[in-house]
């Protein structure tokens, strides 16, 4: 017998995606990893105070966390952190380094034994952190990136590569930790050792660049005692950004350069599979990895033009077969062992999960943290990728999630409420995969878009140029373009539209609602609001002179000290963008969530731009969050935000969602 469907309004379907389902399958598996044969990754535990572990499989298949919950294994290096850990097999028995989350300090843990620093704890300013590690045993170190602070500004630090004596001889002492590079270069990727361990290649950029404008390689010599000789640049500069670097088994040196327009493989400098694709990504975290070459020459790949494959190339033909399965999205992680390739992937149907690749049989199989449907998958949502058109005549990608529920229906002839979904970066995209969150409202009855506005990644440099100094314009105007595009068509009511975003999402999210009618409502989450105070001191330093690309340069006053930059002082347009100038101009309700440990965009943006309310009858909430930082992480703050802006949207949009706490709005 079929299930009867009801036939109720949008936004009060009952469904079994409570906001505790959604928040305890929050995060993903990444930094794959192999020590000896066995794959190893972290892992988020949201319920654990959102901390992340170190899991490791087994040779039966079992799967289990090697740290207890006082671990959290996640770097801090440039706020977002990278790859945490490494690990060798040393007489039979695993040795692990990692970087621990709470002192930032780099740690060795061996097989039956407890963790152990390795690394000092400084007391001047962010103190010092470590990413990237790679075990060399033959030297008795840990080669890694070195963040030092030299101050208490966010700024005031300084970027090397080091390394760490494995024996613990520099757990008390600084002066032990021997470092192989100068500071020259303001941010550095780890290095990448060529397989006769005679040479060393790294990135490396400065200020005012991201790592997607443009990066330099670097290759110095190394010899035999662990010193480097001096580095050359071999490729990238201000306009090419170089996203990783590796080396064939045979010594060449491989890259991911963009100086096509798209990030495309390169092998000595020669296109190995050049193709309108991308190939490599922005470089959020230190040690994303697009690539990894196997032993026999082959190369596997996580590739793709808005959405991602995993693939082996061939360099010497540049074909490539992809791995079947049915994954649609891979992360940018990989790790091999001989011919084995360990990857993280994910589709509409299934979140993200560790995938295993036998490039000889060409067999692909999940072998960690398996997707687990935790309701019945007929109220995931079914999306559609769609392209919409701009003001401009130009094409904007975007995730369409329409409301779905397989016992509900709605009255005819009332379209449902939509949610535009800005993501964050804002060089970034939003990826289609299964997002319990999406699905927490598709199932009641609220649709989701999803706008990979232009200034995302994915689709090539042309059009991640699209957002160069127009932040706060060509983003808020493509995601209205697809909201009303929904509501021209009669796919979303045109008077029931809310837009939600994190970070620069947040900064969409507020700008969409100071500067259009497009929306009824909006939840802003741990945003920037106010470009002056956030390009003059309140960020941290890998994102400090962001706005000179995305907004355009401040006057020479302005930048780096906090106390000579004034509103007066900066361009015009620093205001004209900001949504802290324009709160007056916000006459809809919205939720404001932020979290009091973000470093990245800081509580005083939203209490500046509340102040500026002050004494409008605007009904909106703002709910601060203690313990958490940039990006929420503990399963009862991703609760009480999936559940209060379900309430927001009930309260505007005439809803009725069962057994939904309400959200008090202060006006």
């Amino acid at each position: 017998m079929g299930e009867t469907v009801r036939t109720l309004a949008y936004g009060s379907w009952p469904s079994p995606i409570d906001a505790a389902i959604a928040a305890a399958h929050d995060g993903r598996p990444e930094y794959v990893g192999f020590v000896g044969d066995e794959a190893w990754w972290t892992e988020p535990r949201p319920t654990e105070g959102g901390r992340r572990t170190l899991v490791r499989r087994r040779a039966d298949g079992h799967e289990e966390s090697v740290l207890d919950a006082e671990w959290n294994v996640r770097s801090r290096v440039v706020e977002y952190g990278g790859q945490p850990w490494a690990g060798v097999v040393v007489d039979g028995r695993w040795l692990v380094v990692f970087v621990n989350f709470a002192d930032q300090r780099l740690y060795r843990y061996e097989e039956g034994g407890e963790p152990r620093p390795l690394t000092p704890v400084s007391s001047v300013g962010g103190g010092l952190r470590w990413v990237e590690p790679q075990v060399r045993l033959g030297l008795g170190e840990v080669w890694c990136v070195l963040e030092e602070f030299t101050g208490e500004g966010p700024t005031d630090v300084r970027r090397v590569l080091a390394a760490v004596p494995l024996d613990g001889s520099a757990a008390e002492h600084r002066d032990a930790v021997r470092e192989l590079t100068d500071d020259r270069h303001r941010f550095v990727t780890g290095p990448q050792v060529s397989p006769d361990g005679r040479r060393a290649a790294w990135l490396a950029w400065d200020h005012p660049r991201m790592p997607w404008d443009g990066t330099e390689l670097l290759v110095a010599d190394v010899g035999p005692d662990g010193t480097f000789g001096s580095p050359r640049t071999l490729a990238g500069g201000p306009q090419e950004s170089i996203a990783q670097v590796d080396w064939s088994a045979d010594g060449r040196l491989l890259y991911a350069s963009d100086r096509s327009g798209w990030w495309n493989l390169y092998g000595d400098g020669e296109p190995l599979c050049p193709r309108e694709e991308e190939f490599g990504g922005p470089l959020w975290k230190v040690g994303l990895r697009w690539f990894a070459p196997l032993a026999g020459g082959l190369i596997a790949v996580v590739h793709g033009r808005g959405s991602t494959a995993l693939g082996v190339l061939d360099p010497e033909t540049g074909e490539i077969v992809d791995a079947a399965g049915p994954w649609t999205e891979f992360a940018p992680t990989l790790a091999v062992d001989g011919e084995r390739v360990v990857a993280v992937g994910a589709s509409p149907r299934s979140a993200y999960e560790v995938v295993e690749l036998d490039t000889r049989t060409g067999r692909s199989r999940v072998i960690g943290a398996e997707h687990d449907d935790a309701v019945d998958p007929a109220h995931y949502p079914e999306p559609q990728i769609r392209t919409f058109t701009g003001p401009a005549g130009q094409d904007v990608h975007a995730h369409i999630y329409p409301p779905h529920n397989p016992g509900c229906t709605a009255p005819s002839g009332t379209p449902p409420p939509y949610v535009v979904w800005a993501h964050g970066g804002p060089t970034d995209r939003a990826p289609l995969v299964l997002d319990l969150a999406i699905a927490y409202f598709t199932s009641r009855g609220i649709g989701v878009a999803e706008v990979n506005y232009g200034g995302s990644s994915g689709y090539g440099r042309e059009y991640r140029n699209r957002l160069r100094e127009q932040w706060g314009v060509v983003d808020v105007e493509d995601c209205a373009a697809v909201a009303l595009a929904l509501a021209d068509e009669g796919t979303a009511d045109r008077d029931r539209l809310a837009v939600r975003g994190g970070s620069a999402g947040g900064w969409t999210t507020a700008a969409s609602l100071t500067t259009t009618d497009v929306y009824a409502c909006g939840t802003i989450v741990y945003p920037i609001l106010d470009l002056a105070g956030w390009g003059t001191g309140e960020t941290h330093d890998f994102e400090s002179r962001y706005l000179e690309t995305l907004v355009g340069p401040p006057p020479p006053s302005g930048r780096g000290d906090p106390h000579l930059a004034s509103l007066a002082e900066v361009p015009a347009r620093y205001a004209e963008r900001s949504p802290a100038a324009h709160a007056d101009r916000l006459t809809v309700p919205f939720l404001l969530l932020q979290g009091l440990d973000d470093v990245i965009c800081p509580p005083a943006q939203c209490e500046r731009f509340l102040a500026r309310m002050a004494g409008r009858p605007v009904p909106h909430a703002y709910i601060a969050f203690e313990g958490e930082g940039h990006g929420f992480r503990r399963a009862e703050t991703m609760i009480r935000v999936l559940e209060s802006e379900l309430s927001l949207y009930a309260q505007v949009f005439g809803l009725n969602p069962p057994g939904i706490p309400k959200l008090e709005l202060a006006k």
